[in-house]
């Protein structure tokens, strides 16, 4: 074994360390990089989670990339999807795609002598994935539509729910108009009661069959006015939009479920400043502790320092074995903090002890994502810069005389 790794063990597991300065100098420096840990998880462990789930709620509603007519641009009416060059069996058949639904929209209004609610109506087929919404049920069933005929079951927000004293198996009425046209009515029954977290969707959106907004937009049996496309993985919605760009024609245009509300995604963006920012406070806050540890055991064991000089030691061995004593010294503190902090975000994970307003978080509770490798990074990474932090502070040692360092008391 190499000197400065051997003497740095030794005077670390010293029992002299038990009765001196040594002891509560140990003690801050495992304190600050046990804390350093803790925050640093649970900040990168709740940012991304937060992240994730966000992204995960708008795909798994919309799908994670949707195709549109050009002539529906912004509005929340849809035109007919062109066929002209749209190769849906493709797009299916691309590894990262799981599945593919077709829907159609129309606004509206819900109105009962309670009160009135502007919704979206969105009218799905029978390939609907009611598996993958049934995540935001609250009470009832998601729609079972057939196309044949007219299903008139829809299922309706929590949020339009209240505000028209709506429960499962209740009627309600609903308006459609369209331009230079009478008002059209429908009669809808209430199957089920859904919430996501997300305002946007929860205060307008309502699912029910694509039959009745094929029958209000003069529509032909088999035409749609979009298909919600839904991948494997919320991470891969980057790397497979310019595949499916190319399977929809140039009379389509694909748009991802992280840009159909700009307000939200800018909002996302602000969990990576704020994750980078609240590490870089901490590292730096670790660091200089550390710092400060190694100047002030070089200052206490100068008389050590004197002797070790005067047997032959160089000042990089002597060096070194002051930086593997302090990195030896944070080991614990790595423990305790991934212990302490894995146990928090477990907790949050599984008994969702932290509630948020959904209103301003689009979340109810605190979402964490636990991943391994960041987990580990990030311990590593603190472990690491300390070691360099401390090559700089060290060269102290090389200004101590080791006849000076000997009388030194």
């Amino acid at each position: 074994m190499k000197f400065p790794l051997y003497f740095s063990r030794k005077i670390a597991f010293s029992k002299d360390n038990k009765n001196n300065l040594s002891r509560v100098i140990i003690f801050i420096g495992r304190l600050s990089v046990a804390l350093g840990i803790i925050v640093s998880l649970i900040t990168v462990a709740t940012g991304f989670g937060s992240k994730k789930a966000i992204k995960e709620r708008l795909a798994d509603f919309s799908g994670h990339i949707t195709v549109k007519s050009t002539r529906s641009n912004s509005s929340y009416n849809t035109s007919v999807l062109d066929k002209q060059g749209l190769n849906i069996q493709k797009i299916k058949e691309l590894p990262d795609v799981e599945s593919t639904q077709k829907y159609a929209m129309i606004t509206g209004i819900m109105r009962n002598e309670h009160s009135f609610a502007g919704i979206i109506f969105k009218g799905v087929g029978k390939d609907f994935d009611s598996l993958r919404f049934k995540k935001f049920l609250l009470a009832g069933t998601s729609p079972k539509v057939t196309e044949i005929g007219y299903y008139n079951g829809v299922t309706i927000s929590q949020k339009i729910a209240n505000d028209l004293h709506l429960k499962v198996k209740d009627s309600i009425v609903t308006v459609f108009s369209k331009a230079d046209q009478k008002p059209i009515y429908r009669k809808f029954e209430v199957v089920g009661i859904y919430k996501t977290d997300i305002k946007m969707i929860d205060d307008q959106f309502v699912i029910g069959g694509i039959n009745h907004v094929r029958k209000i937009q003069d529509m032909k049996p088999d035409e749609v006015g979009g298909i919600d496309i839904f991948l494997k993985n919320v991470n891969d919605i980057d790397k497979d939009f310019p595949e499916i760009e190319k399977l929809i024609g140039y009379k389509n245009y694909a748009e991802k479920a992280t840009e159909k509300f700009p307000q939200i995604t800018d909002w996302i963006s602000i969990f990576d400043t704020n994750i980078a920012l609240i590490i870089i406070i901490m590292l730096i806050v670790v660091v200089i502790n550390i710092i400060m540890v190694l100047l002030i055991l070089i200052i206490e064991r100068t008389n050590s320092i004197g002797l070790l000089k005067t047997l032959g030691a160089s000042n990089s061995q002597i060096r070194a074995t002051f930086i593997n004593y302090t990195l030896i010294i944070m080991i614990p503190g790595l423990l305790y903090g991934n212990a302490i902090g894995l146990g928090l975000i477990l907790m949050q994970k599984f008994f969702g002890i932290i509630k948020l307003n959904p209103e301003n978080y689009y979340v109810s509770t605190v979402p964490v994502d636990l991943n391994p490798i960041v987990i580990v990074s990030i311990s590593l990474g603190i472990l690491i810069i300390s070691a360099f932090a401390l090559i700089i502070p060290s060269y102290l040692i090389s200004k101590i005389s080791p006849v000076k360092a000997i009388k030194y008391n």
